[in-house]
């Protein structure tokens, strides 16, 4: 369940991507919706229209972005849920817009699905 990859979603699909599932909240601008080559499109488990806003890609909040962004999946079972059940059938590609590949939601997301993984793994 730790085969968690992440990377744009403007870059071509390989054979390896294993599940592509789209993890932003918005349509990425200027992507056809055939050439996505996506198994999913899962918008709940991006960070809320607020916390995106807030942070606004910018490098000096990503702290402060991924303390806040943990607790809304922490409190967001159903939309976790969901890509936790790709996980365990195989590799998963989370694919993301922004520009910067350091500061954006995904690297989160996916430092907070291989810990879910490894509590799971760990439980008595």
């Amino acid at each position: 369940m730790n085969d968690i990859r992440i990377k744009r979603v403007y870059d071509p699909p390989v054979p390896d991507d294993g599940a592509r599932i789209l993890v932003d909240r918005l349509w990425p601008r200027g992507l056809g919706r055939d050439s996505a080559a996506l198994t999913l499109w899962l918008q709940d488990v991006a960070p809320s229209a607020a916390l995106r806003r807030w942070f606004g890609h910018d490098p000096g909040r990503w702290e402060e972005f991924r303390d806040r962004y943990r607790r809304e999946l922490e409190s967001n079972a159903s939309a976790v849920g969901r890509l936790a059940a790709f996980l365990r059938d195989g590799p998963v590609t989370l694919l993301f817009a922004a520009r910067d590949e350091r500061h954006n939601h995904a690297r989160v997301l996916a430092e907070f699905m291989a810990g879910e993984a490894t509590e799971r793994m760990t439980a008595p």
